[in-house]
């Protein structure tokens, strides 16, 4: 079958011999990767017999097999994300023959998710500028630009450049597009190898082989190594492959070159290849047995080959290749040497990751309407809805009770509505995760950028929530009092989101993250001093939540600054003056608004002692999301 031929998409240089606009990204110190009795194993339970592999710079490789074969666990094996069951060595994984450290081994492959990890409020090229600075530090900016436009070229997404990767508002680019970006994204920080999960998942036959296809060249071009796992590729996508890994059950069906898959399952097992017949599908279907009628029949027949691989003349010859590899490696020979752009002192330091970081979410925070546009927005009508249903109350002491209940409702909704940032993080998680396991950067840098973007926004927030509900409602008209309450109300949403991020940090699922923090905001409300006053709460809940629940510091000092220096006057009947709450102003036909504060047992004169908690609190919250991202693999 011949391939299709080439999009307008695809540039007119030759790949294979155009270089980057970096030397650095062409591979001159790789010469092998090899694995020998690779394993894995879930208790009692074998998920991947023992494998054997040998790949020379320029190589693509296709791991292929059915569903459950085992794909997905050697390709996590291979990168070391999951660590095999057993060895002969420190790591069965070895480059030039030599095993090499977790660390080191991490700053010369790259890992491409199944599932694209790409911040869509990001054009194409803001993505590619973004992975280099996260990368290394080595660069001045000419050359970053230049190694940027070279892979928008080698990856046929120049037209592309600008265009945002899509979010909920804006498509952005194509499934293939965003498939190409990802490798593109790993090849700009100068790997030797990389691994990519299903390579052709989300795109169609004609977007699958052009991703293989740019892989190809780009492996032949820069001498790099690339092991991708393929459900089930077209034969003009299969046909680029040089070698296969072929898996059934866990076991190892065939390694070798594409080209010689026919002589063997001809020689080695009796078996005729169709020559009509996409080889992928024909390869997939013979060591296949959950669709076959006799099961009993078809595992024998599926041993018999895994057993004549075994036996084969191409199996002892891979084995003698991996044993010569690592012998020359026990003489010293082709030691593993990192390049000038792989060494520790090029990689960014903490200060510029977490700028770059800062700057790449500050951008999408003002593109993307669900980081904080669509909270904006609900603030302000929430404002809106309490200042006209609590609208000009006077001071009189029929308003005591519902400037009370204005005062928990807005502080309570406020905290509540947080929930509407769990989208937004889960997106930035993803991408820290990703960028974790390629070993860009760490839990530090993560919580101290995503901190330092989201509190102007929180801000912003308190201060249009307040300007709205705050007058409208008519609280305490001071200078002081208005700017105490939005102090609060910042304090408040800073909390709140702390709490969001630890909670999606601990379960990163939208529905699980969302319950919990609604629940949590539930029981804060519950024990925050309104709905039961501090002095009658059940001893538990006192103890247990009520002096660390954040909402309980905002109702209590909101509460402060409207009654503690405020006045209100009593109803005057036919039979004198009558107030609810009896104070020493009551012979003017007044209420002291400390009067109402002494109900639940609030006393001004606490403030520092207040935001002092309040401060430990939010700290609390993120100290707490950051040992969740610390210790999670």
């Amino acid at each position: 079958m011949t391939p299709p031929s080439p999009s307008s998409s695809t540039p007119k240089t030759d790949l294979e011999s155009a270089p980057l606009s970096s030397s650095s990204l062409k591979n001159t110190t790789l010469t092998s990767l090899s694995w020998s009795s690779l394993s894995f194993s879930v208790g009692t339970k074998t998920i991947l017999s023992p494998s054997t592999g040998l790949l020379r710079p320029g190589e693509l490789l296709a791991i292929m097999g059915p569903s459950g074969s085992g794909k997905t666990t050697l390709l996590s094996t291979l990168s070391r994300r999951t660590p095999p069951s057993s060895s002969s060595s420190p790591s069965p994984i070895l480059l030039n023959g030599h095993p090499l450290p977790l660390s080191t081994f991490q700053s010369v492959t790259r890992f491409v998710e199944q599932t694209d990890s790409l911040i869509g409020a990001l054009t194409v090229r803001e993505a590619l500028d973004f992975a280099s600075k996260l990368s290394t530090a080595s660069l001045t900016p000419k050359e970053r630009r230049q190694r940027v436009e070279g892979l928008l070229e080698s990856f046929g997404l120049v037209e592309q450049g600008d265009i945002v990767v899509g979010t909920v508002t804006n498509r952005g680019i194509s499934g293939g597009q965003k498939r190409r970006l990802g490798v593109a994204k790993e090849l700009i920080t100068g790997p030797r190898v990389v691994f990519l999960d299903e390579v052709t998942s989300g795109v169609d036959a004609r977007g699958g082989w052009e991703v293989v296809s740019y892989l190809r060249k780009i492996a032949r071009r820069d001498n790099l190594i690339i092991v991708a796992s393929i459900h089930q590729p077209s034969t003009a996508t299969f046909n680029l492959f040089d070698k296969l890994l072929l898996l059934s059950e866990g076991k190892t069906h065939y390694f070798g070159s594409v080209d010689g898959l026919a002589e063997y399952y001809e020689t080695q097992l009796g078996m005729m290849m169709p020559v009509h017949v996409n080889p992928a599908e024909w390869l997939l279907e013979q060591v296949n047995i959950d669709y076959a009628e006799d099961k009993e029949l078809a595992r024998g027949r599926l041993e018999e080959m895994q057993m004549g691989w075994e036996r084969s003349e191409l199996k002892r010859q891979l084995d003698g290749d991996v044993a010569a590899v690592a012998a020359a490696a026990e003489k010293g020979d082709n030691k593993f040497v990192l390049g000038d752009n792989e060494t520790e002192d090029k990689k960014p330091g903490m200060a510029r990751v977490v700028m770059a970081l800062v700057h790449r979410s500050f951008i999408k925070s003002y593109r993307d309407v669900v980081a904080y546009g669509i909270r904006l927005a609900m603030y302000t009508g929430l404002a809106i809805m309490m200042g006209t249903v609590w609208l000009r109350l006077p001071a009189t002491q029929d308003s005591i009770i519902p400037f009370t209940n204005s005062i928990f409702y807005g502080s309570a909704f406020l905290s509540f509505m947080a929930v509407a940032y769990c989208p937004a993080y889960l997106e930035d998680y993803n991408q820290y995760a990703k960028e974790k396991r390629n070993g860009l950067y760490g839990a530090t840098a993560m919580m101290l950028s995503n901190f330092l973007v989201g509190t102007p926004y929180l801000f912003l927030i308190s201060v249009v929530f307040s300007v709205i509900s705050y007058w409208l409602s008519n609280f305490q008209p001071t200078a002081k009092a208005f700017f105490t309450w939005v102090f609060w109300l910042f304090l408040d949403l800073l909390a709140a989101e702390g709490l969001v991020v630890f909670m999606t940090s601990l379960f990163p699922s939208f529905v699980v993250s969302l319950a919990l923090v609604a629940f949590a905001n539930g029981l804060w409300m519950s024990v925050d001093g309104f709905m039961v006053p501090p002095g009658t709460l059940n001893v538990f809940w006192k103890y247990v939540f009520h002096y660390w629940d954040y909402q309980k510091y905002v109702f209590e000092n909101m509460m402060i600054n409207e009654f503690s220096e405020r006045v209100y006057s009593c109803a005057e009947t036919a039979d004198g003056c009558q107030c609810m709450w009896q104070t020493d102003l009551a012979d003017q036909c007044l209420i002291r608004g400390q009067g109402v504060l002494d109900q639940y047992g609030y006393k001004p004169g606490y403030m520092g002692k207040d935001v002092g908690i309040m401060m430990a609190i939010i700290a609390g919250y993120r100290v707490a999301g950051w040992l969740v991202l610390k210790l999670k693999n």
